[in-house]
Order: structure tokens, then sequence, then C-alpha cells
């Protein structure tokens, strides 16, 4: 059975079109399970009735005919429940009703899974049986998870245009895909498809206008792929028996031009170019070898990713692999890199689209500081199909759509305008003090990672850098970068903030955040070697940062070294001895530093626990929300599938947020925040009332910031934060806050998700 079903994946994995994956389907799941009829009905939206769209056993007259209501029948019943039924004798049951036009009448034993996508019933997944009889545990099971793989099959075909209001059509329409709303905002452009080297399933379509240049190419590329193996063939004569190095003639003769060559060159000649065109007839013969009963066949399926890889490698290393970017570039991605990101021309750069990470993930903070409108985790998105073609991106609702109609692209175009407009509202308070409306100062800070996000609208309003991320400069490099060059780097920094303070935080890469010279490659890397962990194991990296840090600070006195993922004490007490060793190896060789003050980030529950002892060893102290929402919620902030549980209104986030503030007040030193959550307008009005010393956001932030607090007095927010403490859930928290807002008259934010 297990073996059925790994067939029936891949045959409907290569299906040509929804209908003939479906097909397949209904065919296969009658055969794995050896019953007499099965039967697929799919929820038409606007009749509010579930549509027979495939069966096997029945009369194929009734597809698209036969249709039941919402509460009609064995079918009604388990989409209600959202549940399996197995029946023995369907006729029994009360809500049994069977279909004359399908000659439903002659079956008696039934079993019923519904088909659910993202907590919705899309559709009914059915088998039944003509004499009556219990299908067993195996088999309850083997359809419920045939009823998982069709929900994703039927979710990608319904993003892309196949099932428009529960009916299959032959032609998609309009495209939209959806995701998470990363970062806010409207934008119309050209896709350009970024992919990572060496990655099959990553190269996207791409026509071709020279094709005998095209096929000269591929054919060198597959030269040089064929001496490899030779070469590895030959390394490794001495060490394996005659038996086994044939196998290395086999991969020759696959790699012979009569052979995978010249279906890749039919494609070729068909306009795809070389790197498209690999990559069908890999995957092709990657599902075919699957598809097959036989073991040892099954597993050359792995051989044949290999040969392709190989071919791959050596087509890119000679074919270009930088982008030409349109004026207005939508950047397109399996899984946009920090290296993506800093290649397109800044003015270029009109929207990013992901379909892996999510709101919180590195990349989208970066986005936000950009203020690029940005959609993460849209796992439907039709990656290989989108080179240069037209896209509207909605980052308030996260909504991607796929050759817009001109009426559509009339219509965000208005709102784009209009959405300019409220910003050169915000534009006007620049020079107006940050203070509530009863005169108390509240310190805004930006979070920075470049030198060209310190921008003079942030030397006109910031009053800091709450957080330097130096991990930037480790990650545009090659290599790690030498104290020399640190100190220029810092120093530009601290002389663009001068007298204003600056928090740099050591580096902190691990979780999301990888350095491609220095790999590491754990089961769950947000729980492992990360942020000042790495550091503190490699000693003589921090201390090439401290020294360099404390030179640039010559003269200027405004850095302030922040520690990254602290989880106890002893960390920090270690930490603060190696920047004195650095202090002192300075002072030795004749420069003349000061020590700066030294702050720490309450990341993780731990440090919540302990803040007061934390506090005691430091001068400062700065929450990340960021990752201190994720391990108190237990939740990754990359993962698309949980992101709905990510909130940072969540009651227990406020709580240990409140907790962190009169902890350290409590050892009278100052407490910052520094995660996104500091630049939500919705947050603003709780994070005052607890008492922030200051508020670190991405610079594109301020303004909306400065709004929120200039509207209410420090007494209304405390008011409005006791009550929000009340409240059960992030849900009921962010409605009262939107209420707030409203009621203030900021209902631009939320209407525009400024």
């Amino acid at each position: 059975m297990l073996k059925s079903l790994r067939q029936m994946i891949q045959e409907m994995t290569s299906a040509p079109d929804l209908e003939s994956a479906l097909a397949v389907m209904v065919r296969r799941a009658r055969g794995g399970l050896k019953t007499h009829a099965c039967a697929i009905y799919l929820l038409d939206n606007v009749q509010k009735r579930y549509v027979l769209v495939a069966c096997e056993g029945f009369k194929k007259t009734a597809i698209g005919q036969v249709s039941l209501s919402l509460q009609e029948g064995l079918v009604g019943w388990v989409a209600r429940h959202e549940e399996l039924i197995n029946l023995e004798d369907a006729s029994s049951h009360p809500d049994f009703h069977y279909v004359p036009e399908m000659g439903e009448e002659h079956y008696r034993a039934f079993l019923g899974v519904p088909i659910i996508h993202q907590r919705r019933v899309m559709g009914i997944l059915v088998v039944q049986q003509k004499e009556p009889r219990q299908f067993d545990a195996a088999e309850e099971a083997f359809l419920s998870t045939l009823s998982s793989q069709v929900a994703s099959v039927l979710a990608r075909a319904q993003v892309q245009g196949y099932i428009v209001k529960g009916r299959i059509q032959t032609v998609p329409d309009l495209n939209i895909v959806h995701g998470i709303a990363a970062v806010g905002g409207i934008a119309l452009g050209q896709a350009v498809v970024v992919y990572p080297q060496a990655d099959l399933d990553a190269v996207p379509n791409k026509p071709v206008k020279n094709i005998e240049a095209e096929i000269d190419f591929f054919s060198e590329a597959l030269a040089h792929a064929r001496d490899e193996v030779k070469q590895l063939a030959a390394k490794l004569e001495h060490y394996l028996p005659p038996e086994e190095l044939a196998l290395f003639d086999a991969y020759l003769r696959i790699l012979d031009n009569s052979n995978l060559g010249e279906e890749v060159v039919y494609r070729i000649k068909n306009g795809e170019w070389a790197q498209g065109a690999l990559r069908e007839v890999i995957q092709q013969h990657v599902t075919l070898f699957e598809s097959m009963d036989d073991d040892y066949l099954q597993e050359r399926a792995v051989d044949i990713k290999d040969l392709g890889r190989r071919v791959l490698r050596h087509l890119q290393s000679k074919q270009s692999h930088t982008y030409d970017y349109p004026e207005e570039t939508i950047l397109v991605g399996d899984e946009i890199t920090v290296s993506f990101l800093a290649d397109v021309p800044k003015e270029s750069l009109k929207a990013i689209v992901s379909v892996k990470g999510s709101q919180n993930s590195h990349v989208a903070i970066l986005a936000r500081a950009m203020g690029v409108p940005t959609i993460m985790g849209a796992e439907d998105l039709p990656i290989n199909m989108l080179e240069r073609q037209a896209l509207i991106i909605d980052g308030h609702h996260g909504l991607v759509y796929i050759n817009p109609t001109n009426a559509l692209k009339e219509e965000f175009t208005r709102l784009r305008l209009e959405q300019q407009q409220v910003h050169k509202g915000l534009d006007a308070l620049a020079n107006l003090p940050s203070q509530t409306r009863d005169g108390q100062a509240v310190s805004l800070h930006i979070n920075a990672g470049l030198v060209a996000e310190i921008t003079p609208m942030a030397d006109a309003t910031a009053q800091g850098i709450g957080l330097y991320r130096t991990e930037m400069l480790f990650i545009v490099r090659e290599s790690f970068p030498a104290e020399a060059e640190q100190y220029n780097w810092y120093r530009e920094v601290l002389q663009s903030f001068a007298p204003r303070p600056v928090n740099m935080r050591t580096l902190d890469v691990g979780g999301d955040k990888s350095l491609p010279y220095f790999p590491v490659e754990e089961p769950n890397p947000f729980l492992g070697w990360r942020g000042l962990r790495i550091t503190l194991d490699h000693p003589d990296i921090f201390l090439t940062q401290a020294r360099a840090m404390m030179r640039a600070n010559k003269g200027l006195n405004n850095l302030r070294i922040l520690l990254p993922m602290v989880t106890q004490v002893s960390e920090v007490n270690e930490a603060i001895r190696l920047l004195g060793q650095a202090y002192n190896e300075l002072l030795h060789d004749g420069e003349a530093v000061s020590l700066p003050p030294v702050g720490l980030m309450i990341e993780v529950p731990s440090a919540v626990y302990q803040i007061k002892a934390l506090a005691r060893c430091v001068d400062f102290v700065s929450v990340g929300s960021n990752d201190l929402t994720q391990y108190l919620l237990a939740v990754d902030r990359n993962n698309a599938r949980v992101s709905n549980l990510y909130d940072s209104l969540h009651p227990a986030v406020l709580q240990a947020l409140l907790q962190v503030v009169q902890g350290a007040h409590f050892e009278s030193k100052p407490v910052g925040i520094c995660g996104e959550m500091a630049g939500d307008p919705l947050a603003v009005l709780l994070l005052v009332a607890m008492g922030f010393d200051h508020l670190s956001m991405n610079i594109s932030r301020l303004a909306v910031v400065k709004w929120v607090i200039r509207q209410f007095t420090k007494a209304e927010m405390e008011d409005v934060l006791y009550h929000a403490l009340s409240l059960p859930d992030p849900v009921a928290i962010r409605a009262y806050l939107s209420q707030v807002l409203a009621g203030a008259g900021l209902s631009a934010l939320i209407e525009y998700g400024v």
C-alpha cells in the first residue's frame, strides 16, 4: 500500500493538468484499496454545493453534472464534521442518500475523508464497495494520507487559476497567490527570478534568442560533465570491483548526446534556455524512476539527480549568474537571501516575494528597513513560470497578482498614490519632538545594519541607533573581515551619528543568519549554536571585533556594546572579561581608547526570569522582541505554516516585557526595545506605558511611531495598557488597539497599512 501511495503521488505530480491528476488519483486509489469505486467532490463556493469532479467505478457522465448540497448525504456529513467516516453498510446511516445518476445504489461499504487545506474543507474523497465490509485502520490511514496530497494539488491549482469558484477550467485566468504580508505597501513591476547555484528545482523557465549558440553551450557543459565522471571513475578503479565500476559506464551512457542530451536539445529548439530544458528532462526522468516497482531502479532516481546537477554546475559556471534588473524590479525567489537583496540597485527594487520565510525572517526585517513591500511564505507561487511576468504586489494583504488586467493595474496605481499621500503627511512630523500630548518625551532610535541606512531623515529624527547589526559586514563578504576593515566600517557609523549613542551588537549569526564561509549545520539552529555562544567559543572572532569597535570609538565616545542571545550570567561575565582583555591589549599597544558601556539583549525566557541578576552585570538592557516572541510562544518565525501563531501582542509576551522593564528599573538600569514590535503602531501605546526608556525601529517606522505618540497622553496610554493586559488573546488585543487608534483619528494607519 505504501508503494502504491508513492507511485500515485509521483503520477499526480507529473500529470499534465488538474483533470488528469485527479483521474490518476481516483484510479490509483481504487486499485490501492482494492475497492470498486472512488470519487472526488469539490466545493463550489458560489453555489454552495459539492460537485463531482472525478470518479472511477461510477458513471463518467456524472462528472461535472452531479452535485450535493452542503447538508446532503454522507458527503455533507463528512464536510460538516471535518472527519473521516467508515461504514460497513452506508444505507444504515441516517444521512445516507444515493445518487441514481452515478449508479451509486449498488454500493454498500463507504469510506469518506475530508480534503482540508489550511483549516478549510475543499472537498471530499470517497471510496465505496458493493458488498458490506469495514475498511481497516491501514486503509483509513492510506485514504487520509492521500487526501492531504490531493489538498496540496487542489490548493496549487486554485491559486494558479485552474479552479475558479469551485469549478475546474482548462486555461487559468488571473493568478492570485496568497502569502504572508511581511512589509506593507503596493508595487507594480516585472518579476526577476533569482535562484541558488546547482539547484535544478529552482531554475526558472526563460526564452532563448540564439538557439544554435545555446545548443553548443549545452553540448560543451555535457562534455565537461562526462569528463568529470571519467575522472571520478579513474580515481576509484583501484578501490572498486568491476561490477561497481560498471555503474560509471551507465552514467556516461546517460550523459551521451543520443540520450539525455538529445531530449534537452529538443526542448532548446522549442525556445527554452539550456538550464530550464535540463531541469524539465531531469525531473521527467526522476519521476519515471521513482514510480517504478523495482527498488533498485527507484534508487537510480538519485543518480539522475546527481548527473543533472553536475551538468547544471557547468552551465552556471559559464553562463553569467548576474541578473538584468528592469526599472521596476520585483525580486522573486524560492528563498531570498541577503546577497540577492544586495545585488539589486536600490532605485530599481520595488518589491520582494519569497516562497520561504515569514514576516519576521531576517530578509523581511531588512526589507522593512528599506521600506520595500514584501511577501514571504508564498508557498503556491509558480516560481519557474514567473520570469519577466507582470506582477502586482499587495504587501498589506499578502497577495501576488500574476499577469493582472489593465483595470486591476489602474486600481492599484490609484491605491499606491493614496498611500503616498499619507506618507507625505507623516513627513511633516520630521522636525516635531517625539513626545506625548502632555509633553512627556519618548526617545526614538533606529535599527541599522548598513551605513547606507543612516540617511538625512534619520539624522533629523532619531536620537540614536538602538541596534546596529554588525553581522551585515560579515554576511556580504566571502571571509571574516580583518580588524582594519571592521574599524573603517564602525568608524564611519559612529562618526555619522556622533554624539548620539550607537548600540553595536557583537556578531550575531546562526538561526536564520548564516555565513557561507562559516557553515553551521544543525537540526534545530534556533536552539543551537548562535549569537554569543559562537563568539564565546571563538574568542578570536570576539576579540578582533571588540578591538575594532573600541579603536573606532576614539575621540567620539558614543559606542555602546550590546551582547546578543544571552541565557545566563556566566556568559555575560565571560564576555565582559574578553572586552576587558581587548581593552588592555589596546592600551598596551598605545591606543588611547576607553571602555564603552556594555549592555545585553533579552531574547529568551531564561533571561526574562533572571532580569535583575543580569541587569546588575551591565550598564543597560535591550529587548529583542522578535526572538523573545519566538521563544516564548515556541513558534519558528520563519515557518509560514505557523506564522499565524507568531504575535508579539500575545498576553504572555506583554507580561514578559512588563517584567523586564520593572526588573531593569529596579536595578536602576535603562531598558530599550529594538525588535519589530517597537515600530508597530498598535504596540507603541503599550511599550510607552510600560516605561521603556527608548524604542528602536526600522527607519521607515519613525514618523509613524511619532504620529501615534503625539496623539495620546501618558495617562491615556497607561489606561490602554491596563485594559489590554486583561484581554485573553492577541486577536482581542489587536482588535482593541485598532479601535483605540481609529478613535484617535489614526485610521489611515490601519487602512493603508502604514
